[in-house]
C-alpha cells in the first residue's frame, strides 16, 4: 500500500499489483488533511475538500492502459474553475458564492488524464494582488493563514502557498499552482518541493481567475522531477517523461549573474554542478527595469481581465467595482489588510487596455525579451533568483529543485518553450544529489 508521500509511479505500480485501490489512496490523503490541515491549529493549506472525491475514486478501476494521472490525488489552487460542488474564489469571501459553470481548460485535461481532484488549495487572496499593505503570504479572507509545513515561524511564501504546502506535507500527490510573478517558484522553493513555471502561453489560462493575461500561467508542483514532467505533460498536451532517462550535467553551460550575493550554500551547489561536469559561466547579466514594466502591465490588465472572467460565471459580484463595494461593506471579514491595489485598479484604470503607459510597457517588455534571449548565446541555462524573478516578466520558463543537503534550492531558467531542458537538468541534479 503506497503512502501519501508516494510518487505517481509508485501509486500506479500499487494499482497494477492489486496492492491498493483508488479509493484507499484518496482516503489516505483525505484522512491526512483532516488530521494535520483542517484541524485546530492545522496548516490550512486546503481551503475546501471535494465532497465527491471518494465517490469518484470508488468508481475507478485500475487497468493495464491507465492514463498518466489515473487515480492520482491532486489539489487545485482556489483560482482554478471546477464545474462541480466546489467553489472557485481566489480566497476571497466576495466570491464565496462562485460555483463555476464550467471547468477551466486545465481542469478538463486533468479529469481526462484520470486525476482525482480532492479539493482546492488555499492561497494568498486574489493571488497577492489585493493590497500593498502587510497581508502575509498565504492569507485569504475565506481560508485564513496557510502555515509552513515544517516550521510555522517561516513564511510559506505565495501566492500558491497552499499548493506548495499541501505537496510538502503529503496531503496530495501533486498540485496545481499559478504564477504571475514568482507565485509558483517562490512557495515551492520555500517549502522544499519541485515547482515549474511554464513558458507563458504553453498552458491554457481559460477558466482561471486572472491578474494579467500577459503574465499568468498555471504550473505543476510535486515532490520529484518525474511527477512534475507527468503533470506538465497533461497540462501542455505532450509527453515530457521520455526525455528523463540518462540525463547528465556534463557540458551544460550554467550562467550565473555577476551581481548575485553568493553564500556558502550557493557555492556548494555550484561546486556540485561543476563536479558533475557542468560549466559555470560567471558574469551573466540582463540589464533593464523589469519591476516597472511588470507593475504597469499588471496594473492596466487586471481590471479588464477580472471583469471578463466575472462575466462568465454566476456570482453576485459582477465586476471589480462590485468586489470593492462588497469588501467595504464587509470590512470586518474581508479587509483585515486593506484593498488599495483593488481600489487603484478600479478607480484609475479603464480596463480597456488602451492606456499609453500600458502600451509603452508592452513595447519595453518586447525589448527585454530580446535582451533575455541574447544571454543564451553564452550559456544554456541560467541559475539564481535574480533571473528567476525576472523570467516571469518576459515569459521564460523556470524550475526550482530542493537541495536539502545544502539547505538551499536550485532555480533554473531556460529559453522559451525549452521546458525539456529544465526537466533534463532537474532530473540530472536529482540523480546527482542521490549519489
Amino acid at each position: 500500500m503506497p503512502n501519501t508521500f508516494s510518487s505517481i509511479s509508485e501509486i500506479h505500480a500499487a494499482y497494477r499489483g492489486g496492492r491498493a485501490t483508488v479509493k484507499e489512496v484518496v482516503l489516505a490523503c483525505l484522512t491526512r488533511i483532516a488530521e494535520i490541515d483542517a484541524c485546530e491549529g492545522g496548516l490550512k493549506s486546503v481551503i475546501e475538500v471535494n465532497p465527491d472525491a471518494l465517490k469518484i475514486a470508488e468508481q475507478m478501476q485500475p487497468h493495464d492502459s491507465m492514463p498518466p494521472l489515473f487515480g492520482i490525488p491532486i489539489l487545485l489552487k482556489d483560482n482554478v474553475n471546477t464545474f462541480d460542488r466546489m467553489h472557485t474564489t481566489a480566497g476571497s469571501v466576495a466570491l464565496a458564492d462562485n460555483y463555476a459553470p464550467y471547468d477551466a481548460d486545465i481542469t478538463t485535461l486533468l479529469r481526462q488524464a484520470g486525476a482525482v481532484i480532492i479539493g482546492k488549495a488555499n492561497m494568498t487572496e486574489f493571488a497577492n494582488y489585493m493590497t500593498s499593505g502587510a497581508m502575509p503570504s498565504g492569507y485569504s479572507s475565506r481560508g485564513g493563514q496557510v502555515l509552513h509545513p515544517h516550521d510555522v515561524a517561516v513564511n510559506p511564501s505565495g501566492s500558491s502557498s497552499g499548493s506548495a504546502v499541501a505537496v510538502a506535507a503529503g496531503l496530495c500527490t501533486v498540485s496545481i499552482g499559478t504564477e504571475t510573478s514568482g507565485s509558483i517558484i517562490s512557495p515551492a522553493g520555500v517549502c522544499g518541493v519541485v515547482g515549474l513555471k511554464p513558458t507563458a502561453g504553453l498552458v491554457s489560462g481559460h477558466g482561471i481567475i486572472p491578474i494579467s493575461s500577459t503574465f499568468d500561467t498555471a504550473g505543476p508542483m510535486s515532490r520529484n522531477v518525474r511527477d512534475t514532467a507527468v503533470l506538465l505533460g497533461v497540462l501542455a498536451g505532450q509527453d515530457y517523461t521520455n526525455v528523463l532517462e540518462n540525463c547528465a550535467l556534463k557540458g551544460v553551460r550554467v550562467g550565473i549573474n555577476k551581481s548575485i550575493e553568493k553564500d556558502e550554500n550557493f557555492d556548494k551547489l555550484c561546486q556540485l554542478l561543476s563536479s558533475a561536469g557542468a560549466i559555470i559561466v560567471d558574469d551573466i547579466t540582463v540589464e533593464g527595469d523589469f519591476r516597472q514594466f511588470r507593475r504597469d502591465i499588471m496594473r492596466y490588465e487586471f481590471k479588464g481581465c477580472l471583469n471578463h472572467y466575472l462575466s462568465t460565471v454566476n456570482t453576485k459580484v459582477r465586476n471589480l467595482g462590485d468586489i470593492v463595494e462588497f469588501n467595504q461593506a464587509n470590512a470586518h471579514v474581508a479587509l483585515k489588510y486593506g484593498q488599495d491595489i483593488l481600489l487603484d485598479a478600479q478607480n484609475t484604470t479603464t480596463g480597456n487596455f488602451t492606456e499609453a503607459a500600458y502600451l509603452e510597457a508592452l513595447l519595453y517588455r518586447e525589448k527585454m525579451i530580446g535582451a533575455f534571449d541574447a544571454v543564451f548565446a553564452n550559456c544554456d541555462i541560467l541559475l539564481g533568483d535574480s533571473f528567476v524573478y525576472n523570467a516571469p516578466a518576459v515569459g521564460f520558463p523556470t524550475i526550482t529543485i530542493p537541495v536539502k543537503q545544502f539547505n538551499t534550492r536550485a532555480a533554473f531558467t531556460a529559453q522559451k518553450y525549452n521546458e525539456v531542458l529544465l526537466l533534463k537538468i532537474g532530473s540530472a541534479l536529482e540523480r546527482q544529489l542521490c549519489e
